[in-house]
């Protein structure tokens, strides 16, 4: 069996979004590109596979220094040899980083391992892990970060195109207006609205009686209950989620995105915290764990939206977790990347809102010299997390 003969990071730069017009670009990529970061495993038959660590949005060179310090332990191994090789990456970065940046780079790794051992046998990775003859996933629209009513229009109108009937918004507490607003406008397309509020990394958070407040001002605004909140608590109210349940029936309550273990999703919904988890293959660990958390959310009665706000690679691990996984729904990222198309073997298909993925062998994505030619890292390509929201533009959503 063919060994894994090289190990190599990739960082790639592009365009994103409008930036202009879109609230993440101002506050958070104020030089328009936005990165994403590779492990791309090399076996001695030529064989290639790419995995994806969300941590190089934020972070690229601390994602390039794990995947550094754990290359020596990954050359030379059989790459079937999974589980033994997954559970020395966890023990290499287990004691420092259990739960955090180097979960990224695990993720990367076990996806990456993923896609090389499904081309060895000659299937998708979905297939391998023993998804059926299914390969549609229903998708919702994720976005709606845009500044004005104007460019809210356009991205309503580009969800309608792909035929998409939920639309995912981005409203924190004071942003009612803009909520029951796109209500309006999305409704008459037969578009229904979710609300991200955006709180998965704040303390300290809103509180329960902000989220309420928020919900009624809505309603005073002549808007409904959004079809799901998202991150509506911060991580120091995690204990408060199944409360939270219960005080705004009339909403489903989503999250985990940022959780970088399945033993912790498992744990949040035992406690009642979602209605709808999160999960993300390039943050929790890989699609193996995923696939957990799939297992998991049967049992406690709860759905899974896999969380796709990455790039390419990342997209394809969580598309093929959920359809191995049984999932039935998955985020679609909105706003334009250009490195979305150019790192697919084929172009993706969505027709009347629904995703088809193909079924050629891995993960369906590839690397070449021209497309790292063509978009090289940027070193001022870095998420910003430390921002000054009060100097966007406050636009009227009356």
């Amino acid at each position: 069996m063919s060994k894994i003969a090289r190990i190599r990071t990739v960082l790639l730069s592009a365009p994103y979004s409008e930036p202009p017009t879109s609230a993440e670009v101002q506050l958070h990529l104020p030089a328009g590109w936005r990165t994403i970061g590779m492990v791309e495993i090399t076996l001695e038959n030529g064989i290639t596979g790419l995995g994806e660590g969300y941590l190089a949005v934020f972070a690229p060179q601390v994602f390039r220094s794990i995947v550094d310090l754990v290359t020596p332990m990954l050359v030379g191994r059989d790459p079937l040899g999974f589980d033994q090789i997954l559970r020395d990456l966890t023990l290499t970065t287990g004691y420092w980083s259990w739960q955090g940046a180097a979960r990224h780079v695990v993720s990367a790794c076990e996806i990456a391992l993923q896609d090389v051992r499904a081309q060895l046998l000659g299937v998708s990775v979905a297939r391998m892990l023993g998804a059926g003859e299914r390969r549609t996933l229903q998708l919702y629209a994720s976005g709606g970060d845009s500044l004005t009513p104007a460019a809210m229009t356009r991205e309503i109108a580009a969800v309608k195109s792909l035929g998409i009937d939920l639309f995912k918004i981005r409203a924190r507490n004071h942003e009612a207006a803009k909520t029951a607003w796109c209500q309006r406008h999305a409704s008459a397309h037969g578009i229904g609205i979710a609300v991200d509020m955006t709180q998965n990394l704040a303390v300290p958070s809103q509180s329960i009686a902000d989220i309420r407040r928020f919900l009624e001002a809505v309603s005073s605004a002549e808007g409904g209950a959004p079809f799901f909140l998202e991150e509506a608590l911060g991580p120091d109210e995690i204990g408060r989620y199944r409360e939270l349940r219960a005080a705004v029936p009339q909403c489903r309550i989503a999250g985990g995105e940022i959780v970088t273990t399945a033993a912790e999703l498992r744990h949040r919904l035992g406690e009642g915290c979602y209605d709808i988890v999160q999960p993300d293959a390039t943050v929790i660990g890989g699609i193996a764990e995923t696939l957990e958390v799939f297992s998991a959310a049967r049992r406690h009665k709860a759905e899974v939206f896999v969380h796709c706000w990455g790039g390419p690679v990342g997209m394809m691990a969580n598309y093929h977790a959920a359809l191995a996984g049984g999932g039935r729904t998955a985020e679609w990222p909105m706003p334009r990347f250009e490195l979305r198309d150019a790192l697919v073997s084929k172009p993706w298909i969505v027709r009347a809102g629904t995703l088809e993925l193909p079924e050629s062998p891995g993960l369906g994505v590839r690397l070449t010299p021209e497309i790292e030619a063509k978009y090289p890292f940027r070193e001022d390509a870095v998420y910003r997390c430390l921002t000054d929201p009060s100097r966007l533009l406050q636009a009227d959503w009356s």
